[in-house]
């Protein structure tokens, strides 16, 4: 049977320490050839079991951890039982392992960390702290992701991401947003990802972070321009405002807002709004609008229910009068 879910970003264990060697305090302590090796499932494994000599199930795609049990239980092995296990445990190609608390790793660990080319990791976190932390690391680092041409802002705290064809005004809007005090998240190419609580959030390409392109005048460093205030590295999908010329737009489409349309990212339903574009039009203040009254929806307050329940009352006013 075929799923239509998304399928899991790779993840090397190059990716993991370094987003999270300040994160979780991980440093490499050997196997740095088996960096290359790739972390398959985002769960962490504690492998007190395998350690024992039971290999049944045993999720061998995962980070292992070993915390202050696993550490003790070896210890308390006798040295040859000692290097068995642990001969036998790097020899199930683990991704890597991580030792808690700041353990020096066993003896013979850097020999074998060295013959199966697996990396070993040392953290100052303790167990349970560190389970924590790099199960959600790992799920943002295995999210699935998918790239689109739009320009993601964050504008009066609603994330936009504004769609549109080549040469339509997206990048020429997104900066008249920013000199109005709203920030930029990515321009032109916007990495998209679910997070653990199934919300979309918008991201930069790493190397076009923080850039921008404007017809005519090139690429500027946003930044160095506006000020650090002036970007945000990634915001969650509020809103999706697709622009679109005036010729191509819908006739009927709809003026009061009642009819709310959508745009799927990853299996992903995003509220859409359509802005036609024509010569004249002010679409920083517009899209700067759009981003106002759908923060307002929030707080319960709809203008067309509003105004047609105003229309109502009156329509009843004027009949008892009548």
């Amino acid at each position: 049977m075929s799923s239509d879910k998304p399928p899991l970003t790779k993840v090397p264990v190059s990716r993991f320490l370094e987003r999270g060697s300040a994160r979780l305090s991980l440093e490499l302590v050997a196997g740095e050839r088996g960096l290359h090796r790739i972390i398959a499932e985002p769960a962490i494994n504690r492998p007190g079991l395998a350690l024992a000599g039971f290999y049944n199930y045993f999720p061998n795609k995962r980070i292992q951890l070993i915390g202050f049990a696993e550490f003790s239980f070896i210890m308390s092995l006798a040295p040859e039982l000692r290097v068995k296990r642990l001969a036998d445990f790097f020899g199930a190609q683990v991704p890597c392992v991580v030792f808690a608390r700041n353990k020096r790793p066993f003896p013979g660990v850097t020999e074998l960390a060295e013959k199966y080319s697996i990396p070993v990791l040392r953290t100052q976190m303790v167990t349970g702290l560190f389970t924590n932390a790099a199960t959600i690391l790992m799920e943002d680092l295995c999210a699935p992701r998918v790239r689109v041409h739009g320009t993601m802002m964050e504008v009066a705290g609603i994330g936009v991401l504004i769609e549109g064809q080549p040469g339509i005004g997206k990048s020429e809007t997104a900066l008249g947003l920013i000199k109005r005090g709203y920030a930029l998240v990515a321009d032109d190419c916007t990495q998209l990802r679910p997070d653990s609580n199934g919300r979309l959030v918008g991201e930069a390409v790493e190397v076009t972070r923080y850039y921008m392109e404007i017809r005519g005048l090139g690429i500027i460093h946003v930044p160095a321009i506006f000020g650090v205030s002036a970007v945000r590295g990634a915001k969650h999908v509020d809103l999706v405002v697709t622009l679109m010329r005036q010729s191509e737009v819908d006739a009927e489409l709809d003026r009061t807002g009642e009819t709310q349309l959508y745009r799927d990212f990853l299996g992903i339903k995003v509220p859409q709004v359509t802005i036609p574009v024509a010569p004249g039009r002010d679409l920083v203040n517009i899209v700067e609008t759009v981003a106002q009254e759908y923060k307002l929806r929030f707080s319960g307050q709809v203008a067309y229910r509003d105004l047609d329940a105003r229309i109502k009352r009156n329509a009843a006013q004027l009949e008892k009068k009548a």
